[in-house]
This record gives structure tokens, C-alpha cells and sequence, in this order.
């Protein structure tokens, strides 16, 4: 297990409140640091390059005020060393457009989020799973 942390990008209190929750139940180890919005989301890339630790996963949702969330995944996937950081769309669009501009970009994985608490407590474990234990990273 890892003990970086994990980025949620997210702007809905309520659905920050609930992977928070869902986390907590499945006893996620890893610190769950939040960006409300795109904007707070790429203050981290310099501080990333200036030697913090870097996120075991980026979980990002696409509609965010600001800056949104493929134009985050954009300034993410161009940088020349903090594209290796794995990000995860974690959104409610299921629109084709934004999946296809998701992989495009250089998503890791797209999730449209589940609305019920018990199949969310699935997917965030699921996450938490391969992401922060079963994966391997280079960095």
C-alpha cells in the first residue's frame, strides 16, 4: 500500500462529502487532499515540481467551475514529467463527446459516478484497489 495521497477534484460538496464517506468506510489509508474547482487543481502542479509528493491518482470530475475538468487534464497531460501521474475521470456525463476528449487527452480511466451509496462504496473501493495498491507506477 501507498501512502500518497489521492487528488479529488471536485466542486459538488455533496458528491466530496459522499467519496469522503465512501473512502472512510472501506478504510482508505492513503490522505484524500480536495480541489473545489480546476483552478485550485492546477495551483498543485507547481508545487508537485517543486519536490511535494505527487498523488497516487488524480480523481477528477469534468464540470467544474473555473477551469474545467478537461482543460485540467490538458495543462496535466502536457507536462513533461507530472503526465505520468494517473488520473481518473470521475464524473455523472456519460456523454460520448466528453469521453472520447477524455481519452484523447490522456485519461487513465473514465467512471460515470453511481447515484446510490452502496454501488459508490463499490466503485471507491474498486479505486482505492488498483489505484493506490495494485497498479505500478514510475514515479
Amino acid at each position: 500500500m501507498t501512502d500518497r495521497p489521492i487528488l479529488l477534484v471536485e466542486d459538488n460538496p455533496m458528491d466530496v462529502d459522499l467519496t469522503l464517506r465512501a473512502f472512510q468506510r472501506r478504510r482508505v489509508t492513503n490522505p484524500v487532499l480536495v480541489a473545489r474547482d480546476g483552478e485550485e487543481a492546477l495551483a498543485w502542479l507547481p508545487r508537485w515540481e517543486a519536490g511535494e509528493t505527487w498523488p497516487a491518482v488524480i480523481l477528477l470530475d469534468l464540470k467544474l467551475p473555473k477551469v474545467d475538468g478537461l482543460e485540467v487534464l490538458r495543462q496535466l497531460k502536457q507536462h513533461p514529467t507530472l503526465r505520468a501521474i494517473p488520473v481518473v475521470v470521475l464524473t455523472t456525463s456519460e456523454e460520448g463527446a466528453d469521453v472520447q476528449a477524455a481519452y484523447l487527452l490522456g485519461v487513465n480511466s473514465y467512471i460515470v459516478k453511481p447515484v446510490e451509496f452502496e454501488k459508490f462504496m463499490d466503485v471507491s473501493e474498486k479505486i482505492d484497489l488498483y489505484w493506490t495498491v495494485i497498479n505500478k507506477r514510475s514515479y
